[in-house]
């Protein structure tokens, strides 16, 4: 049986346009740099807002990765 070690990095993702794409650009993000994603969970949203309304949203996430197997 594999046994399976787990890190868990936190960032914040944004988007003009949703906290959907806000999360998305996110993780997109986070696999350019980190192998091995496995799963996020969202821990805060919140955005900027100007006159004209929202103008950002603001989406911070845990984003867990397995570490790769000693050699």
């Amino acid at each position: 049986m594999d046994h399976h070690i787990y890190k868990t990095v936190t960032i914040t993702g944004t988007s003009p346009d949703s906290v959907d794409d806000a999360i998305k650009r996110g993780v997109a993000r986070a696999g350019k740099t980190l192998r091995n994603l496995g799963w996020f969970k969202v821990t805060e949203i919140r955005g900027a807002i100007s006159a004209d309304g929202v103008q950002e949203f603001q989406v911070t996430l845990d984003i867990g990765f397995t570490l790769d197997a000693e050699a």
